[in-house]
């Protein structure tokens, strides 16, 4: 599989421009007196779609030859992918079909049925997943626009990156959620060749460590149906991402389901913004690691803000 070069993210830029937001960055006094650092919230969560992946789906969908196009895209995705790749496909008038768990938040169920996609739906795991999707494969002979596993995709996510470092000057860390590494690796890609002194963290839940395990482990070690309140970090790495993984994070940290959930709460609280729990992880290891960060200038992405508002996690029955 071919690795993205920087060049490709410039191209990526250029091409997506017209169908994506240049994202602000927030800040918070209350959270950076919390984590004795300063903190710069790229926030993805206002982006098209409401989330990040509306980069590498719109680098994808708009890079294809009109014959490429004609069949269609399709994917597999837990919700944020498989909306975004429906976003961009209805941008360029094309079909699109997405293979998503049946646990998947009914938010983002809507929100690619809203695009004008397709929903085929699998068991919660990457195994039903794999298979299912190989059925809607044969059946369309689509383009197959993997969530993080593509060049394509990754060159795209790389994108917020490359904002981020022209927005915020002098920044010392960049971290960002990791579950199948489609963010991290764009990150990597970005800072490696405009900012390469600036460390990279990747933040994952305990309850679906299998990227920490591989970070430690030094191979990929891949988790077939891990739960989490964070539904969009439960995928493995593939061989593409885990390259930029291992060659260029400098490390991976955890955090457990409360300390997400109240993360995320407290974002909601002192920032006013909705995020997901995936998009809590990054802020939920700041605090359960301060000496990492204290008096480091910090870019913390923020993924996404497609969450179901009557099943917010903090709800009690």
């Amino acid at each position: 599989m071919d690795i993205p070069t920087f060049q490709d993210v410039l191209a990526a830029h250029d091409r997506i421009a017209p169908y994506i937001h240049r994202t602000p960055v927030l800040t918070s006094s209350c959270l950076n007196d919390l984590t004795g650092a300063e903190l710069f919230f790229k926030c993805e969560n206002f982006q098209k779609a409401g989330a990040f992946k509306a980069r590498g789906a719109s680098n994808a969908v708009f890079g294809l030859s009109d014959d490429q196009a004609a069949k269609g895209v399709a994917t597999h995705s837990s919700g944020n992918h498989g909306l975004s790749l429906s976003y961009a496909a209805g941008r360029r008038g094309i079909p699109c079909t997405v293979v998503m768990p049946r646990t998947a938040p009914q938010a983002k169920k809507d929100a690619v049925k809203g695009y004008g996609g397709r929903i085929v739906e699998c068991e919660p795991s990457t195994s039903s997943r794999e298979a299912v999707f190989a059925g809607v494969l044969a059946e369309t002979g689509a383009e197959f626009v993997h969530p993080y596993n593509d060049p394509r995709v990754i060159a795209g996510q790389a994108t917020c990156s490359r904002e981020l470092n022209g927005q915020v000057e002098g920044l010392d860390a960049v971290i960002a959620p990791i579950g199948g590494g489609g963010m991290i690796s764009g990150t990597c890609l970005t800072l490696a060749t405009v900012a390469p002194r600036v460390k990279i963290y990747a933040a994952e839940p305990k309850q679906a460590d299998d990227a920490a395990r591989s970070f430690r482990a030094g191979h990929i070690i891949a988790d077939d149906a891990p739960e989490t309140v964070a539904d969009g970090l439960k995928v493995p790495l593939k061989e593409l991402t885990w390259h930029f993984v291992k060659n260029h994070v400098t490390d991976i940290l955890t955090a457990g389901e409360d300390e997400i959930v109240a993360a995320m709460k407290l974002t909601w609280t002192r920032m006013k913004i909705v995020m997901e729990p995936s998009s809590a992880v990054p802020l939920a290891t700041i605090l359960r690691n301060p000496d990492t960060f204290r008096g480091k200038r910090v870019g913390v992405i923020i993924t996404g803000g497609n969450v179901d508002l009557d099943k917010l996690p903090w709800m009690k029955g």
